[in-house]
């Protein structure tokens, strides 16, 4: 099928964000939208919600994950929010997992959940894996849909390498320099990613993101393992298709059709 036909049949691809407060989620989308500005909501039957009712609705701690978040920069997207479990402990696991279960049972694919998108921030207050997220990986089956695990404002790691190798001698500049390698590394044989070599139900990959409070902020490697991970060739190709500015990845889908 055509991306054009595609696009016209399904229309947007559907991802559910999942993460605590101040992950810096809102912060991901808009750099994938390519936009600064606030997503329109929708509720669960189309109707745009008014701004006053939302914010009243956060002031009661009201959150309705069925609730559509558009950038009106890129359409092509489609995205739930679901708070932190830690927010509304069991009731908000339970939600989570029934919207889910609900999701993967839709007959039309436009209303289907194609990917989830689960944010956990390396800032240091919050490295450790919570108890929600615990659970999660241990108890939510996902089924067909694949969960890709985004460490989020990465950059805090690159602070503490800064700091360790400064303590070894490095020069500023030098500390500067090797830091993010160094992060990298490190991170690759810490805590976090074993922590998924034990758990019921890994993710299928993750992405590490710094700086994406920054206006030049790259996210093109959550946009490419997003694309790797679907199993659909018609849902790469509506993925790949919401991605126009992204000429390279464009290029390789179509090549490889």
């Amino acid at each position: 099928m055509d991306p054009s036909e595609i696009r016209e049949k399904i229309r947007r691809f559907r991802i559910l964000v999942v993460g605590r407060a101040n992950a810096g989620k809102t912060t991901i989308l808009q750099r994938v939208c390519n936009t600064r500005d606030n997503p329109v909501i929708y509720n669960g039957a189309g109707k745009k919600i008014d701004a006053a009712v939302l914010t009243a609705s956060r002031e009661r701690g009201e959150h309705d994950i069925e609730n559509e978040m558009v950038f009106q920069s890129n359409p092509g997207f489609v995205f739930h929010d679901s708070r932190g479990f830690e927010a509304g402990g069991e009731s908000e696991f339970d939600k989570v997992k029934a919207f889910i279960a609900r999701r993967s049972k839709e007959a039309r694919l436009t209303n289907q959940l194609h990917a989830i998108w689960y944010c956990i921030p390396m800032d240091e207050a919050s490295r450790s894996f919570t108890e929600g997220e615990k659970k999660f990986f241990s108890q939510c089956d996902t089924g067909s849909i694949p969960v890709m695990v985004l460490f989020t404002k990465f950059d805090a790691l690159y602070d503490v390498s800064y700091a360790g190798l400064k303590s070894k001698g490095a020069s500023m500049e030098e500390a500067e320099e090797l830091a993010p390698k160094h992060a990298e590394e490190s991170f690759a044989n810490g805590p976090q990613l074993k922590f998924f070599n034990n758990v019921r139900w890994p993710p299928k990959c993750h992405v590490c993101l710094p700086n994406m409070d920054k206006d030049d902020a790259d996210c093109g490697s959550l946009i490419e393992r997003t694309a790797g991970i679907l199993d659909s060739e018609v849902l790469q190709q509506l993925f790949v298709s919401t991605q126009q500015t992204n000429l390279e990845l464009c290029m390789k889908y179509a090549v490889e059709r």
